[in-house]
């Protein structure tokens, strides 16, 4: 079999192995593989298809750590509004009970609404920060 036949069926392999895990990192590990394919095109000799796959693949990968490490954190999905509609909506608490739940008409049916640790628990309006299960983490307004 020929080196480029080798570099070329193991980043097929790379790219399989990603799409079943997710990990972005095997793209760029296939990237070096394509790499070393195209050094046994050009006739280069095993040692420098070695030394260009690892180095490409490596520092790509590192590259997507550093990029990925710089960007924000994502919300959880239970309070991120792009993902769950009823953060950032306002209820009405009109009484609160004794173990720090109350119950409120919202969006045609009752849930249960907790207000965060430490914060006062006031009638009033209160918007909703985290949906916990089914429910309703508010803070006053």
């Amino acid at each position: 079999m020929d080196h480029s036949t080798a570099w070329w069926l193991l980043a097929g392999l790379l790219v399989i192995a990603e799409l079943l895990t997710g990990t972005f990192y095997l793209l760029m590990l296939a990237l070096g593989a394509m790499v070393g394919a195209l050094c046994a095109h050009f006739g280069q000799g095993t040692s420098t298809q070695i030394v260009a796959a690892a180095l490409l693949g490596a520092g790509a990968v590192f590259v997507c750590y550093l990029l990925r490490k710089r960007s924000p954190r994502r919300q959880p999905a239970s309070s991120n509004r792009d993902v769950n509609m009823d953060v950032g909506e306002t209820v009405v608490v009109e009484q609160w009970n004794s173990d720090g739940t109350a119950q409120v008409r919202y969006r045609g049916a009752t849930w249960t609404v907790i207000c965060r640790t430490g914060a006062l628990t006031m009638p009033g309006p209160h918007r909703v920060a985290e949906v916990v299960g089914n429910r309703l983490l508010v803070d006053k307004v």
